[in-house]
This record gives structure tokens, sequence and C-alpha cells, in this order.
């Protein structure tokens, strides 16, 4: 237990209130530290002793690592330690290098995030061109598309969503993050006239299916199933 963790308690607490909050604070460190994922305050709540207030824990472990080589940062409904942002490219080197998307990916993705659930179907009538299967193999294989259901539907196609590893990659902690039309169009995304009637959708990410979609069901069902003939790929 360090003496400064101690005496931080100490100006709002007395004695053994200050011993277990100190003992709290290194729990949830060593909890954090020892997560592949971000943890959230209820998971943590569940291993500090009773009565200790854990957003208290965890708003003086963002302050203590605030000025150091890693922040604890809320990522993805949870808390997680990353390395400060101005110390990342001392890490590039040893980091393994990330797969690099195409353009159609990224696409896809970007109408996955803001749309879901959507089917492949839906996918292509936004982006006004075929989609290649292989493209949402890609990224369902790197974790940030996950299949959610089936739509209430002729052919009843499988419907697409993101998934907290999506979160976690890109830094959000909710899906409702992802920025909006002003967000983008200040950001040099979308440039020149915009029709009166262009709006970005507010993302939703609720895992929770709409009344429109069934449970997946058969796994073993062609994930194209009622998505109609063979289409043209676009990479």
């Amino acid at each position: 237990m360090t003496v400064a963790m101690t005496e931080h308690f100490d100006e709002e607490d007395d004695g053994g209130e200050a011993e277990v909050l100190a003992l709290a604070t290194r729990i949830v460190e060593a909890l954090l530290f020892a997560s592949a994922m971000p943890l959230s305050a209820e998971e943590l709540a569940r291993s500090v002793p009773a009565g200790v207030d854990v957003a208290q824990v965890l708003e003086h472990l963002i302050d203590l690592y605030a000025p150091r080589g890693v922040n604890l940062r809320l990522v993805a409904g949870g808390f997680a330690f990353r390395t400060a942002p101005d110390l990342g490219y001392l890490l590039a080197a040893e980091a393994e290098p990330p797969r690099k998307l195409s353009r159609a990916a990224l696409e896809v993705l970007s109408i996955i995030a803001y749309h879901q659930p959507v089917t492949r179907a839906e996918i292509e009538e936004i982006r006004g061109v075929a989609t290649a299967k292989g493209t949402l193999d890609i990224l369902l294989e790197a974790g940030w598309v996950r299949l959610r259901g089936r739509r209430r539907s002729p052919g009843r196609p499988v419907t697409y969503g993101t998934t907290p590893g999506f979160l976690d990659h890109f830094g959000l902690d909710r899906i409702d993050d992802l920025p909006g039309l002003e967000e983008l169009k200040g950001s040099g995304f979308i440039e020149g006239r915009l029709t009166k009637d262009l709006t970005v959708p507010i993302p939703d990410d609720d895992p929770d299916l709409r009344a429109d979609e069934d449970p997946l069901g058969d796994l073993f069902t062609p994930l194209d199933d009622g998505e109609g003939p063979p289409h043209t790929a676009d990479e």
C-alpha cells in the first residue's frame, strides 16, 4: 500500500476506512492490469470490500495515472489501462501491424456501425454497389462485427451489428460517441454541398433483438439465405 494512496483517502476518511479504500484501490488496480478486456464498474465492485464506493476508487486511479505512461480510460463501457496518447509512437515498432481495411470494408463497417441492425442487402442499398462476402468475413474475423439475428422478411436474411471489440479498438466508450453530421463536416470527412435531406443516424448497438428480428437459429443455414443470387464482388 503506497503512502500517497493512503494520504489521499485520509483527507476524507479516518483510520480503518482509509485503509479499506486503499486496499480496494490496490485490488481494482490489479484486476485492471491483469484483464485483457475492459472491466465495468459493476464487475470491479464484486471484488472490493463491502461498502466501498468503486466509483471513488476509479476516479482516484484516473487522477493517479493521468500524468503517467499509461492512463486509465473508459472504453467500451468498461475501464482499461491504455498507453498515454503522446507515447503511442514508442510502441508502434513493437506492435503487430494491424490489417489495413480496404475502402469497401471501411464503408461497410461504417454503415453497420450507424445503421445496425442491418442486412447485407440493406448495406448494398446504402452503398449503391454490391458487397463481396469476403468483406463481411474480414470484419467478422477482426471481431468488430457480429451476427445479430435474422430479419423477419422473405428469406430471413442475417442482420449485422458491431461488438464491444469495435468500441475498444476505436477508443469509444459507447456507440453514440461516433461523430454526428456536424462533427463529420467539421473534421473534413464530408465536403461540398450537401442535400437538404442528408442525415446521419444516431447509432444504437443495443444487444437485444428488435421486433423485426428473430434469433439466428441454425448457424449451418447459409448466411446469405434470402439475399438473392450471387453478386459481383466490389473487391
